[in-house]
């Protein structure tokens, strides 16, 4: 089946502290965003690569594209003004029936195994939604107080969020709502069960200044 990945990497690098977006930070002698998408097409030789961008960076985004020799399956696109509008804009490339992978392109490091997991059970169940186990306690505020939740109820959620095109696709024609967290918020609210697939706990999202060291270490461990 056709398979496109919508990569979102709409962020501006505040929570880094630098001026320079995250995706573009150097890991391991290349841009963050780079390492993402070379995971997608080492996992699937005819996938197609739609990358949403802040406006401010897609000639940023290109050039470091044109380097690459699958160039050619690799479109930049402008992000919106929240990751559903991103999203949405990214979706709109898919023209027939496919496996749809929605990945923060700064969880570089992704592994072709979550990959290839996710589009088997999207197939076989229409979604694929990455999630670990949480392993510190949680407590939940409220209003002065706290109380305690048992974290074996609770997982954290990861990408790629994968799901067959006709699920997706009408789900994101819906009006946004702030409840928007994730892919799986959005299709969960157009009526669509989601389930979930094991994540992998090195599949880290690039966020504040540790997050880079630490997946620097990775890297070279592996």
């Amino acid at each position: 089946m056709k398979k496109y990945a919508v990569l979102v990497a709409g962020g501006s690098g505040t929570r880094m502290g630098c001026t320079v977006p995250k995706q573009f930070l150097v890991l391991a002698g290349k841009p963050v965003l780079l390492h993402s998408i070379e995971k997608f097409l080492e996992a699937f030789f005819d996938i197609e690569i739609i990358l949403v961008i802040h406006p401010s960076f897609i000639e940023q985004a290109k050039a470091l594209i044109k380097s690459l020799p699958a160039a050619s399956k690799i479109s930049v696109i402008p992000g919106g003004e929240t990751r559903f509008h991103s999203v949405k804009n990214g979706l709109k490339q898919v023209k027939e029936g496919a496996v749809v992978f929605v990945h923060d392109a700064v969880r570089c490091l992704v592994s072709e195994s979550l990959i290839h997991c996710c589009y088997e059970q999207a197939l076989s169940k229409g979604s694929a939604i990455p999630a670990i186990s949480i392993t510190d306690s949680v407590r939940m505020i409220d209003g002065d107080t706290t109380k305690v939740i048992d974290r074996n109820l609770l997982k954290a959620i990861q990408t790629p969020q994968t799901f067959r095109s006709e699920i997706i696709l009408p789900a994101f024609e819906q009006e946004y709502n702030n409840a928007f967290t994730d892919e799986a918020t959005v299709v969960e609210a157009a009526g669509q069960e989601v389930f979930l697939i094991e994540g992998e706990k090195e599949n880290i999202k690039i966020t504040v200044p540790a997050d880079l060291i630490i997946a620097e270490h990775l890297v070279n461990k592996g």
